[in-house]
Order: C-alpha cells, then sequence, then structure tokens
C-alpha cells in the first residue's frame, strides 16, 4: 500500500552505511544518490524506483521515534537482515522469531538503526 517512505538521520553517514548493509539482505540497494539523500528499491532499470529514502536531518528538534518494517522474501531474509543489523551496531530489540498474535506466519525480527527508529524485516509466508 505504501508508494515510499522517507526518514531524516542525525547522521547520514551512519544511516547510510547501516541501510546499504541491512538492506542488502532484503534483495534492496541504493538505486537514487544525492550525497545527504539516498533512495533504496528493489529492481533494475526503469522498473528500479526507490521506496524508501533517507536524508540528512533538516527539520524538527529531538528525537521521533518511527517504525518501519521491511518485507523479507523469506525467513532467512529475515534472520540475515537482524544478523547484518547486529554486527552493524544495531541495538537488538526482538531477535527473529514467529509473532502468531499478529498471525500464524509473521516471522520477524526488530532493531534501533543508529537514530534509534524501530526497524525491522518481517516475512509474512510460511517456512
Amino acid at each position: 500500500m505504501l508508494d515510499h517512505v522517507s526518514i531524516q538521520c542525525a547522521d547520514i553517514k551512519a544511516g547510510i552505511a547501516f541501510y546499504d548493509t541491512v538492506l542488502a539482505t532484503l534483495g534492496g540497494s541504493r538505486l537514487m544518490d544525492f550525497g545527504e539523500v539516498v533512495g533504496y528499491g528493489s529492481g533494475s532499470g526503469s522498473n528500479a524506483i526507490p521506496d524508501f529514502w533517507v536524508g540528512a536531518q533538516s527539520t524538527g528538534e529531538g528525537f521521533r521515534e518511527s517504525h518501519i518494517a521491511f518485507r523479507a522474501p523469506d525467513r532467512a531474509s529475515v534472520t540475515a537482515f537482524f544478523d547484518a543489523a547486529v554486527a552493524a551496531g544495531a541495538e537488538v530489540l526482538h531477535e527473529p522469531r514467529l509473532w502468531r498474535e499478529y498471525h500464524e506466519n509473521y516471522f520477524g525480527a526488530f532493531v534501533r538503526d543508529p537514530d534509534g527508529n524501530n526497524v525491522e524485516a518481517v516475512c509474512h509466508r510460511p517456512e
């Protein structure tokens, strides 16, 4: 349902490095790079349209947590995302597991990105 999401990072270099690492585990990559604004997505050629953007913080004062859930193609990708995030220094919120309270096949992992946002990888498919 979402066309794209954009977040602001207090430390844009740390944010870009984090998302370069963790999104690669889900098949995502930089599709557009304007220095302090980077667009990520999957696909190639004319079908490659960014749906997740990070940019340098330019508005607001203080911190307002966001929750971002990236769809993973399978459970192994959720685990790879989690492992890459932890290796990149992310705070662990919830290790990969089934969240049956959401639905029978909801397999997700949650971490904090360098700015403190709650970032999740989730697979809705059975094993």
